[in-house]
Order: structure tokens, then C-alpha cells, then sequence
């Protein structure tokens, strides 16, 4: 009989145990996120498919110091605000800026990193530096739908601007001689023009961003209201910056602090 005893209560905190097991990965937090994978060093996708770059390791690090499992998925950078407002995903890492344009759709953490915006251009070109005065006249190549390609607009209306879908579309235009030159990050042109693929081109130098157009950096986007998520968003980014594990990552793809000024 005290076996059968013991047996039972054994059988029933054994229950117990699976039953709040079970309990608290129904609690754990899901987190569906996106990213373009078109933008390196940043995000891009490896030949079998799979997202790599600096958004994702960060992503992955936030995920990890918010306890929540996360899943990682791709969209086109014009679609991704519409997506993320019709919840084909909970959060979006992909080098967006946070602007007051975008503000009024979608609601962002506190940044996770923030640097300057940049001009590239053929290394034989006679444009003399990056001011609209300089490139009056010229083509300029920007990613629509983008904090550039809003300043480059607003800035540079002298010269013929032209929208490209992705960064990759834009650097083949000027490494064939299609357009005179680009603006994008200056993180994204440098590891290009220090490429194969960019030995055509230089950078021809930085550009002062306009906090009103550029913003103050880039962050983690959530659906507008979704206050709760970008906080713990935020909460994590400060975390990681503290106990070392921002910096393993931001070593691992730049020889600077991408982070940029605390604030």
C-alpha cells in the first residue's frame, strides 16, 4: 500500500511538473520578425537562403536577453511597413530609421544604431564632393522608400534622382556607368567599394544628416501602438550595450562603435 502510495504522489507531482512546464512555454513570448536581406553588412541572405548580417545577430541577441523565441523571415523593403500593419509579422530589424514620417505608421524601440549617410561614386568621376552644388546636374542612385532617398530629394533636387527597389540594383547602375553616382550609409557603400564588386567606385564622403529626414538612428519596428513590444525592445538594447554583447557583435562586422552617441 505505501508504494502504491508513494507511486501515485510520484505520478502526480511528475503531472504537476509537465503540466507547468507546459504552462510556461504557452507564456514564453513570439516573436515573428523581418528583414529585407538585401542590405549587407547589414542583412542579406546566404546562398541557401538563411538571413545573416549585423540586424539579424542583433536581433537574435535582443530575443535572447528578452527570453522570447523568436523566428526570422524575409520581405521586400517596400512592402514591409503595409506587412507589418497587416500582421504578417510582430517586429521588423532591417536598418529602418526612425523618422517622424514614419512615426505617424508605425511605432519604433529606441535606437540600436545610428551613422552617417554617404556619397559613392567612379572612381574616375569629376564630381568634387558630396554638396547639391557638386551634384547639380548628375544622376544620383538612392533605395526608394528610404530616409535618403527622402533626403536626396528634399536636398539635391538638381539632380536627376533616381529609385531603385534594392542597393544591389543601384550599385550595378553605377559600376556599369548608368548613373553618375549614390547615396546611401556610409557603412553599406564602404564595405562595398572595398569589395570586388566595388572596385569600381569610391566614397567621395560623408554627409551631415538632417535629424528632421534621417532621424536619430535606426530601430526596431512594431505596429503602431504596440507600445509594450517596442519597450521591450528598448529595454533589451540597452541590456546588451551593458553586459558586453552589443560589442561582440558590432566587432565582428565594423571596426568603430556603430551605435553612435548615447543618448
Amino acid at each position: 500500500m505505501r508504494t502504491t502510495k508513494r507511486l501515485a504522489i510520484a505520478i502526480s507531482a511528475a503531472a504537476l511538473a509537465l503540466t507547468m512546464g507546459a504552462a510556461h512555454a504557452q507564456d514564453a513570448l513570439k516573436i515573428k520578425i523581418a528583414s529585407e536581406g538585401a542590405y549587407p553588412p547589414f542583412n542579406n541572405l546566404t546562398p541557401d537562403g538563411k538571413l545573416e548580417g549585423f540586424d539579424i545577430d542583433i536581433g537574435k541577441a535582443l530575443c535572447e536577453q528578452m527570453k522570447a523565441e523568436c523566428t526570422f523571415v524575409t520581405q521586400d523593403w517596400d512592402g514591409m511597413i503595409p506587412a507589418l500593419q497587416a500582421d504578417k509579422f510582430d517586429a521588423v530589424i532591417a536598418s529602418m530609421s526612425i523618422t517622424p514620417e514614419r512615426l505617424k505608421q508605425v511605432d519604433f524601440s529606441k535606437k540600436y544604431y545610428n551613422t552617417p549617410p554617404a556619397i559613392a561614386v567612379p572612381k574616375d568621376s569629376d564630381i568634387k564632393d558630396v554638396t547639391p552644388e557638386s551634384l547639380k546636374g548628375k544622376s544620383l542612385g538612392v533605395q526608394g522608400s528610404t530616409s535618403h532617398s527622402n533626403f536626396a530629394e528634399a536636398k539635391y533636387s538638381g539632380s536627376d534622382i533616381k529609385m531603385y527597389p534594392t542597393a544591389d540594383e543601384y550599385k550595378l547602375d553605377v559600376s556599369n556607368g548608368r548613373i553618375d553616382a549614390v547615396m546611401d550609409d556610409v557603412v553599406v557603400l564602404s564595405q562595398w567599394v572595398d569589395s570586388d564588386a566595388g572596385a569600381c567606385c569610391k566614397i567621395l564622403g560623408t554627409i551631415t544628416p538632417d535629424v528632421a529626414i534621417h532621424g536619430p538612428g535606426a530601430g526596431v519596428t512594431v505596429k503602431k501602438g504596440n507600445t509594450a513590444l517596442a519597450d521591450k525592445f528598448s529595454e533589451a538594447i540597452v541590456a546588451i550595450r551593458k553586459n558586453g554583447k552589443y560589442k561582440e557583435i558590432n566587432d565582428k562586422y565594423f571596426k568603430f562603435d556603430v551605435y553612435g552617441a548615447e543618448n
